[in-house]
């Protein structure tokens, strides 16, 4: 080997189980009888009930000998007190044994992992004093409870992540739990659980995915493994997203999407993100812009703030995507077209390109940038100032 090469050194989260295919959910009392005798359920949308999806769920537990302690729901991001009030429930009813199931996107994951990860610990106040950035410092010291985890989204990935995003509006900020042992122990997807998204859905939360592919793939701690599943992820996902929201129905698009989307997350637990994810959180505190809009905003931007130092990896994408590109077409002009095409897939499924299309105004910016600098943004290839960042954003 030569000397130039660089010595090959990493390590891979994953859930202990993978279960893929559409539906599957009716295997569902099985894998938490595998873990447990006991389950707390966490609902997401009430869509899933009013489908009767939570009743199949429900039964193929008791089937298996499965008692179901107690439900908790979920219809927005969980903030501090949704949290607190959950494992304040959990802990009174004397639930430190059981599975949480969650079923529904990205905001139950992360309420199930928060619970199931604070429920545990002997010295429990608030989730805020574990929250990275503004809490005490606090750590998980027990075990937390197992999560059997069935996303119905496909998007942020959180099934396969080791944090739980928790946020605040008073005052406003969005900040994570992170732990390994967060990671949940099995994961069911089945794609058909996402049929019923509405397309805003479907949309915003594929080009979580989607921005979340682009920046493990250039993280400052990608590997070539994790450059490989995001090379994977984005060739699943780059065609399948307009397809999935103009035909919902579609059997091969929404199994594109839901792959693609479990790829994001490994690539995110293992590599780490970048700008569009620095920023995004504080977007939705400060400006209540949901998250996926907000990534579909700020992915073009972050292509092309980082194109300086990852040219020749945003070259590769482009001929990946794209493979109508020569192959003698310079570096600089493929990045150029690769901005370009992402723009056009924002607006193929209806997201508004700017800002300012979400109410967002030059003033609120200084605010937004000092709230972008945690665990993502140090992550990012380039390294960015608070005044860099500022403009990139005011010319958008």
């Amino acid at each position: 080997m030569s000397d130039s090469v660089t010595p090959l050194q990493y390590e891979l989260l994953l859930p202990n189980r993978v279960v893929f295919g559409w539906g599957r959910r009716r295997e569902i009392g099985g894998l938490v009888r595998s873990l447990g005798s006991v389950a707390v359920c966490v609902y997401g949308s009430r869509t899933l009930e009013r489908s009767g999806v939570t009743v199949l769920l429900e039964d193929s537990l008791r089937q298996s000998g499965v008692t179901i302690a107690e439900t908790l729901r979920i219809a927005q991001e969980p903030t501090v007190q949704d949290v607190d009030n959950a494992v304040r429930q959990l802990r009174r009813l004397g639930q430190a044994k059981a599975v949480l199931l969650v079923v529904g996107g990205g905001a139950a994951m992360d309420m199930a992992k928060a619970v199931a990860g604070l429920t545990p610990q002997p010295h429990f106040d608030t989730v805020r004093d574990y929250l990275e950035g503004v809490g005490r410092g606090f750590t998980l010291e027990a075990e937390p409870l197992p999560v059997v985890a069935v996303p119905t989204t496909a998007g942020t990935g959180s099934e396969a992540t080791k944090n739980a995003v928790i946020a605040s509006y008073d005052p406003p900020f969005k900040k994570s739990l992170r732990d390994e042992r967060l990671i949940p122990k099995i994961v069911l997807l089945d794609p058909e659980l996402t049929v019923s998204c509405p397309a805003k859905v479907t949309a915003e939360s594929g080009m979580d995915a989607i921005t979340q592919l682009f920046e493990s793939y250039v993280s400052r701690k990608s590997q070539p493994l994790t450059k490989a599943l995001c090379e994977q992820g984005l060739q699943a996902a780059w065609h399948s997203l307009p397809e999935a929201v103009n035909n919902p129905t579609s059997q091969i698009a929404r199994e594109q999407m839901m792959y693609a989307a479990f790829l994001s997350g490994v690539c995110l637990a293992n590599a780490g993100l970048g700008m569009a994810h620095g920023i995004a959180p504080a977007l939705g505190s400060l400006c209540r812009i949901p998250h996926g809009a907000a990534c579909a905003l700020l992915l073009p931007l972050t292509l092309w703030a980082n194109a300086t130092v990852c040219r020749t990896e945003y070259a590769r994408l482009t001929r990946l995507l794209l493979t109508t590109e020569k192959r003698n077409t310079p570096d600089e002009v493929l990045v150029e077209r690769l901005i370009e095409e992402v723009e056009k897939l924002c607006q193929s499924i209806g997201i508004a390109g700017r800002l300012a299309d979400f109410g967002v105004i030059s003033d609120q910016i200084p605010t937004i940038v000092a709230e972008s600098f945690g665990s993502s943004m140090q992550s990012n290839p380039r390294t960015l100032t608070q005044g860099e960042l500022i403009e990139i954003l005011r010319q958008s």
